[in-house]
């Protein structure tokens, strides 16, 4: 009798047991890490990109978290430095983060080895093409169209606008593998479809007041638009030095000098400009910015104040805890592989009219392919086509 009633006394212990774990297990908050560019060269958008992320992150946990499990996100400046970015993703994955929010093409390539090894899921907010194959970097994700369909895209665009006459373009790039990124794919873009466009590219050096050497080599080429890549503190100062300079060329901005802050810095200058800007502009009169608008209202801001690439870090978290809010109603484990599963899987995600819909798949982890085009009409980019590809 006695061994029989240790037995139930044992099986009764394990039952609670399990039972407490299994409680403590759902209601365990989910680590996810952050790497983000607040100083630096890029720091004019990575600021509001960073507040976008974290605000989503905000959003979620004052709702119970997902699934009734709170997010914990830590994230720290690395400066736009790659040793630094690279330190503070060795200090997240020991601290036991399941996934990333990372940001510059140049830390991104270099962490992806490590990142595939470890099999964390980083979604960066580079959008280089050497990032969006699962065969070689299974772990990288990104909610954008790479530079290179962009470039692609802006290049269409450019060739359109011209009728097909020969006309020549000039592409001022951010000097590193950010700015780098789209320039070959740009190139054989051309050759592939017989466009008549010419093709030269520049480097806009860090720190520079002015470009008009850039401009002058330019003028040499007979280019009457400049695609940008680069962000929009030093595409601002272009665009006020070909004003200043009466010269007839446009800018065509790609995604990271298309905003707010490029108009406000410009001014005037600003007028006529472009841009491929998948994320839209806050101006749009979508239901996806009434979550984040009401967020800032909320707080005393404004989505205009604080651009287009708060809306961008809000739905870049929104989609990776879509992939969590799927793992753990699987009733699996919430960790890398399974979140990694669970974004190539999951249905389109609509952004409510910010962006097309959001989709991954086990052969591409670049998660848009189209974008609209924006021009500067009375003082902000206003929408002038629809959905663009190359």
């Amino acid at each position: 009798m006695k061994l029989r009633t240790g037995i139930v006394a044992v099986v009764l212990t394990l039952a609670l047991s399990a039972g407490a774990q299994g409680r403590t297990e759902a209601a365990a908050q989910i680590k996810i890490g952050g790497i983000f560019a607040l100083t630096g060269p890029t720091s004019d958008v990575g600021v509001p990109y960073s507040e976008g992320v974290k605000a989503y992150v905000s959003y979620i946990n004052a709702r119970g978290g997902v699934k009734g499990r709170k997010i914990d996100f830590v994230s720290q400046d690395y400066a736009y430095n790659v040793a630094r970015g690279e330190q503070l993703y060795s200090q997240l994955k020991s601290s036991g983060v399941i996934a990333i929010q990372g940001w510059g093409t140049a830390d991104t390539e270099a962490l992806r080895t490590r990142v595939n090894a470890d099999k964390i899921p980083y979604i960066s907010a580079s959008y280089a093409a050497t990032l969006i194959n699962p065969s070689e970097t299974p772990y990288n994700f990104f909610v954008a169209p790479s530079y290179s369909t962009q470039m692609r895209i802006a290049l269409r665009f450019i060739a359109e606008q011209t009728g097909g006459q020969q006309t020549d373009v000039a592409v001022f790039h951010h000097d590193s593998p950010f700015g780098q990124s789209p320039l070959e794919d740009g190139k054989r873009y051309i050759q592939s479809k017989k466009l008549k466009l010419g093709y030269q590219t520049y480097t806009m050096t860090g720190g520079a007041t002015d470009y008009t050497a850039l401009l002058t080599q330019a003028q040499r080429q007979g280019a009457r638009w400049i695609v940008v890549q680069n962000v929009s503190t030093p595409a601002a100062l272009l665009a006020r030095d070909i004003a200043r300079a009466g010269l007839n060329m446009k800018i065509v901005c790609l995604n990271w000098c298309g905003d707010e802050i490029f108009v406000g810095l410009a001014g005037r200058a600003a007028a006529g400009h472009y841009t491929v800007q998948p994320w839209g502009t806050t101006g749009l009169k979508v239901p996806g910015l009434k979550a984040p608008s009401a967020w800032l209202t909320a707080r005393g801001r404004t989505l205009g104040k604080a651009t287009v690439h708060f809306t961008q870090g809000w739905y870049t978290m929104a989609v990776m805890l879509k992939g969590v809010e799927r793992v753990i109603a699987s009733g699996k484990s919430v960790n890398g592989p399974n979140l990694k599963a669970a974004l190539e899987a999951m249905p389109k995600f609509s952004t409510g009219g910010v962006t097309p819909d959001v989709k991954f798949t086990t052969r591409t982890h670049e998660g848009l392919h189209s974008s609209r085009i924006f021009q500067v009409i009375r003082g902000r980019f206003r929408q002038v086509t629809g959905y663009r590809i190359p």
